[in-house]
């Protein structure tokens, strides 16, 4: 163990070490890993992480859901200790989660959370397999416009070419955030920072795949979600350089006055990592007004 970690305060170890199922489901052909903590017979909520991250992004949030949830925490095909696909799309990746689901156990009282990219796929899943749900959250994941360029802006490439590092700590001194920000938990990035490599021929790596993008196609995202049928929320980084005030204004202008948008304080894209306990009390809030309340958006199945 790191002396980041026997440094981090009390809520940050405890979380950590809270006992955790590590599980595996097929998936089209490729083996998807995921974490689960909790009654399965709770109410379920997934959690989602962004590009090139993985599920223990989630090990210190997690475990405050247990109280009234079953809660797992998924690496995407390409991400985490998942297998690599050939190419990715946002159909696997929908898959992928609703696979996760049923294989914890989740029934159709389901809420699945994602962050930045996480959020995308978790939109996308929110629009094929929303009757199945009870809502989707979108945490820091901003829609633009539709004739937004997304994928042509290279701002937004996130995986670059990895490279092989000779020993662990070499590797593990090149952890980086991206898009770039400070973050002043350091006991945090050591602690993802150590999830995210792997052995290989000739030293050390990063678990992702560095072909993930290479011919993925986000779509039409604004589309994708003025058709949700499921409840939606948003939280989002006050400071975060992706989810700016026009962003904030074309959601909101897409969605409808029922959907919650939370902001984060003193918190940019990486709002998990800059105030997790900030981020915890708001998903917590979102999550127990929906188990009281009924849905405005839609109308859900019978």
């Amino acid at each position: 163990m790191s002396q980041n970690i026997l440094e981090a305060p009390g809520w940050f170890q405890r979380a950590v070490s809270t006992p955790r199922e590590d599980r595996i489901v097929p998936v089209a052909g490729c083996p998807i890993h995921y974490l689960r903590w909790g009654n399965p017979a709770k109410p379920g909520v997934l959690l989602v992480a962004g590009s090139g991250a993985h599920a223990h992004w989630w090990d210190f949030i997690a475990p405050y859901f247990t109280d009234h949830n079953c809660v797992a925490a998924i690496d995407l095909s390409g991400m985490g200790d998942s297998g690599h696909r050939p190419s990715y799309s946002s159909e696997n990746f929908a898959q992928e989660l609703i696979s996760v689901c049923a294989d914890a156990g989740f029934k159709n009282d389901t809420v699945i959370i994602g962050h930045s990219f996480g959020g995308f796929v978790t939109l996308k899943t929110g629009l094929v397999f929303g009757r199945q749900l009870t809502g989707v959250v979108l945490v820091d994941a901003p829609v633009r416009p539709p004739d937004y360029e997304w994928e042509r802006d290279p701002k937004y490439s996130p995986i670059q070419p990895k490279k092989i590092y000779p020993d662990f700590e070499t590797a593990l001194a090149r952890f980086r955030l991206v898009p770039a920000q400070s973050c002043e938990n350091a006991f945090i990035l050591d602690y993802i920072a150590r999830h995210s490599l792997r052995q290989v021929a000739g030293g050390w790596s990063w678990k992702f795949d560095d072909r993930l993008f290479q011919d993925f196609k986000i779509g039409n995202m604004s589309e994708d979600l003025s058709n949700l049928v499921c409840r939606v929320g948003v939280i989002y980084g006050e400071n975060s350089q992706l989810f700016s005030q026009a962003v904030v204004d074309y959601m909101f202008q897409v969605l409808d006055r029922s959907v919650p948008f939370a902001a984060i304080p003193e918190a940019n894209h990486h709002l998990l990592l800059d105030q997790p306990l900030a981020f915890i009390a708001a998903l917590r809030t979102l999550l127990a007004e929906w188990r009281h309340s009924k849905p405005q958006r839609g109308a859900r199945p019978g």
